[in-house]
């Protein structure tokens, strides 16, 4: 079993507050604030980025092994998370992430390497934490 730790912190009112995170392992620090969550405020991070971060991170690494056990060599595996933060009657909710990664990885065609990266979508840990929340995405192209 493996344990990972982060912390957060918010001062003040929601409106006009300001948050802060913190990774322990890397020592990674960064701030969050209401404009950056809910407005087009890109000064700062937001929980939503984390998610995105949390997810493509886990799925490439998760893509690569599940490539390498059909046994293919992956020589490249980049993913964006585009993760979408809707309002609705009952509040606000991830309700989509779309995930947008690129494969360069020899010897396999276009159809394996998607069949491999939907199976990777619905297996990853980030994904199975996910599970029951926001619509996953996939849009993989094979280079």
């Amino acid at each position: 079993m493996s344990k990972h730790f982060a912390s957060a912190s918010w001062e003040g009112n929601l409106i006009k507050g300001n948050g802060s995170y913190k990774l322990k392992t890397s020592g990674f620090e960064n701030s969050y604030s209401f404009t950056t969550r809910f407005e087009d405020d890109k000064s700062a991070s937001s929980p939503e980025e984390l998610i995105g971060a949390a997810l493509s991170s886990c799925f490439s690494m998760a893509l690569a092994n599940d490539l390498d056990q059909a046994g293919y060599n992956p020589e490249r595996i980049a993913t964006d998370a585009e993760v979408v933060l809707t309002k609705s009657d009952s509040g606000f909710a991830v309700t989509e992430i779309l995930l947008k990664t690129r494969g360069k990885v020899s010897d396999i065609t276009n159809d394996k390497f998607l069949e491999i990266a939907n199976a990777t979508k619905k297996n990853c840990p980030v994904s199975k934490a996910l599970q029951g929340g926001p619509d996953i995405k996939l849009d993989a192209v094979l280079e």
